[in-house]
């Protein structure tokens, strides 16, 4: 990745978030640093993915604080940029895959010039140069969501968000955007990732938020939560059990 100013510890104290007259996120706060993959593990409904939404400006917080660098009147600009999220369902535009990741450049400001360069680079390295000429929504599944990949691997972010990134696919296409994750993290990328699934939270963890009804329950290195977890619902999660 290019230096720059980090954005980096991601900081968020006493975050609420309420919709409809109920509360989804209670008192939720947590410090995330640079150089670990955060994943953001508990059942569906928990909280997690409203916690992404939160944290990359897609809705305001009923009450609480996100902190940037350290510094609550961070230039919303230059975070903005130097962070980017793919979300379970990829979100592409009606044009090609190469389209889709020049557009993406485009809007972060990127000379024309560069832009072809960029975007040949961000397609080799998720294995789409072959199909950068085909329409982006008639892609496979995994396809698209390493085009959602490449979109943000183009812009070189310093917190790539992953809301539930392989939840549609199948193993070979996991492993796949596994593999892509591991590179943007390898490349000095912040990771923060949601999922539900035990297996994929033990293959890319170094850190967990452990979300149960809107509530932060633990928040421990990956090895002891999953060795030890310190609490109740924890403990029944890693078991298998079921959460209500």
């Amino acid at each position: 990745m290019t230096a720059r100013a980090t954005i980096l510890p991601l900081e968020v104290s006493n975050l609420v978030y309420e919709a409809g007259g109920e509360r989804l996120l209670h008192d939720v706060s947590f410090r995330l640093a640079a150089g670990t993959r955060t994943v953001v593990l508990g059942p569906n409904g928990a909280g997690k993915s409203l916690i992404l939404r939160l944290c990359h400006g897609l809705l305001t917080p009923t009450m609480g604080e996100i902190r940037w660098g350290g510094d609550v009147r961070a230039d919303p600009l230059r975070v903005r940029r130097q962070r980017a999220m793919v979300f379970q369902r990829p979100v592409l535009l009606r044009r090609s895959a190469r389209g889709n990741v020049e557009h993406a450049l485009k809007l972060r400001g990127v000379p024309r010039r560069e832009r072809h360069a960029l975007t040949d680079l961000a397609l080799a390295q998720t294995g789409l140069a072959e199909l950068g000429n085909r329409p982006a929504r008639a892609l496979s599944g995994g396809e698209q969501q390493r085009l959602a990949l490449a979109r943000a691997w183009a812009t070189e972010p310093q917190l790539l968000f992953l809301d539930e990134p392989t939840a549609n696919l199948d193993p070979a296409a996991t492993r796949a955007v596994e593999t892509l994750v591991d590179g943007f993290h390898a490349a000095g990328a912040k990771i923060v990732m949601t999922t539900h699934d035990l297996a994929q939270a033990r293959r890319m963890a170094d850190e967990i938020l452990f979300i149960h009804r809107g509530r932060l329950l633990e928040h421990a290195p990956a090895d002891r939560f999953f060795a030890a977890p310190a609490m109740p619902e924890s403990r029944a999660f890693v078991a298998g059990e079921l959460l209500w």
